[in-house]
């Protein structure tokens, strides 16, 4: 039997980042993953004179763990910033692209939201907070900024993120900063503005907010956390992954091929979904796995499209995003080639659309013909184009997209801390927890790498 210190389930972005800091402590680490390759759904595709991601596209520089990530990483793989294009969204409405607006000028001529609630929207920091810690996104929306605000701002940009419903969704969960910023100054402009004129840190400063990918895709940062946290690190291939404790260790087992995996170690991560941790995970108490694993996933279809010339409306902007009130067959468009270089030849152009979603999670079903029919006749209608003849089509199925972090997110945190508890050197990753976004996976990569190096055990 194999004996390392730690042990980690898991090579996507959040179990990569922790053994990239524990091998730079110098620490005694094993890396497992069912995969044959690292960076779980992050994976960058070369085509037909394409780059095209299947899995994330791109990320926020919302932590200063993302910036100190590619500090660390210099010479290995370079940060790509998105241009200025990407500043400009286009939200649809009765059939017709509208600009989002960026600043109180533009908020008042915007046709997105109707003049009661751009009213309503200016008197926004003179109303109460709310008291209710399990408020859903759309109760607080409607509460402080009005009906067509949720109808044309915040419901697409859900959508954006979550692939998810506002009547579901809990901000102090799911939208950690925007619940603060009413709870800590009553307001969310108000908040806003006053947060503006706070002194900032030097980590602070890190935190631009702006969208990010990697020079030749987000694999060159996830190949790069490989290869500087070393390969013979890793087990990759992996099935049949279980941890079992008995007498203090933590006992691995998998298999790899012909090869039977066994390692004890004193400490063990789980970086995968909630929906594979009752497999992973046997001895944890069925009551509390329950609690820890009942949690909603957006199945999501990304479709890829690539031309080499294209015809079509001017993309212009980060993309556009589609309420759910307009009842289309399509969640949104990125813009990739707009915002990102190197994603389509000088004169084509590479979008990424998704499908789905929770609240129309029966098209995840349909067959890639019919989604290929609906994609034609949305793309052909919104992008303007007078025939759909893409030079690259590319589709991926996620039956575990993202996350849901509804009211019942408190529970499944203190479940979590109950269980790390109740089995020291036992700590539990990944998305059911933390964030969903790529800045959330390195923060908490790296916060989990600085909790093991000071466990002692």
């Amino acid at each position: 039997m194999e004996q390392k210190d730690i042990v980690i389930i898991g090579a996507g972005l959040t179990g990569l980042t922790t053994a990239f800091y524990l091998n730079k402590a110098g620490a005694d680490f094993k890396v497992l993953d069912l995969l044959d390759r690292p960076g779980g759904v992050i994976h960058s595709m070369q085509e037909n004179d394409f780059n095209y991601e299947e899995g994330p596209n791109t990320g926020v520089v919302g932590t200063a763990e993302v910036f100190d990530l590619f500090e660390d990483l210099k010479g290995l793989c370079e940060l790509e910033v998105a241009n200025d294009a990407v500043n400009k969204r286009y939200i649809l409405k009765n059939g017709k692209w509208e600009k989002l607006p960026s600043g109180l000028k533009e908020g008042i001529k915007t046709p997105l939201f109707t003049l009661k609630d751009k009213f309503r929207i200016l008197g926004e920091p003179f109303r109460r907070k709310g008291t209710n810690p399990h408020e859903t996104l759309a109760e607080l929306v409607k509460r402080r900024m009005g009906q067509s605000f949720l109808d044309y701002a915040i419901d697409p940009f859900i959508l954006g993120v979550y692939a998810g419903d506002p009547n579901y969704l809990v901000p102090k969960y799911a939208l950690p900063k925007l619940w603060n910023l009413e709870q800590d100054f009553g307001s969310f402009i108000g908040g806003s503005i006053k947060k503006s004129f706070q002194k900032k840190d030097e980590q602070s400063k890190k935190v631009t907010r702006k969208v990010f990918s990697a020079k030749n895709g987000l694999s060159s940062l996830t190949n790069a956390l490989y290869q500087a946290s070393k390969p013979e690190n890793f087990d990759l291939g992996v099935k049949n992954i279980q941890i079992n404790h008995e007498n203090g260790l933590y006992i691995i087992t998998g298999q790899n091929g012909d090869k039977q995996i066994e390692i004890a170690a004193k400490k063990v991560i789980t970086a995968t979904g909630a929906y594979a941790l009752d497999k992973i995970l046997p001895f944890i108490p069925a009551n509390e796995m329950n609690k820890m694993t009942n949690l909603t996933y957006a199945k999501v279809i990304e479709v890829t499209l690539g031309f080499k010339t294209w015809k079509g409306r001017p993309l212009d902007g980060f993309g556009g995003l589609i309420p759910f009130k307009e009842n289309r067959d399509v969640l949104g468009y990125l813009f990739l080639s707009a915002f990102l270089s190197d994603k389509a030849p000088k004169e084509g152009a590479l979008l990424t659309i998704f499908m789905g979603g929770v609240r129309k999670a029966e098209l995840t079903y349909l067959s890639d013909d019919k989604i290929r029919e609906m994609v034609e006749k949305e793309t052909t209608d919104l992008m303007d184009l007078s025939e759909f003849k893409p030079d690259l089509f590319k589709l991926t199925r996620y039956n575990h997209a993202i996350p849901q972090y509804g009211a019942d997110s408190g529970i499944r945190f203190d479940t979590i801390d109950k269980i790390q508890m109740d089995f020291p050197g036992l700590l539990i990753g990944g998305n059911l927890r933390g964030g969903i976004g790529m800045a959330d996976r390195i923060k908490q990569g790296k916060e989990l790498a600085d909790q093991l190096l000071k466990t002692n055990i």
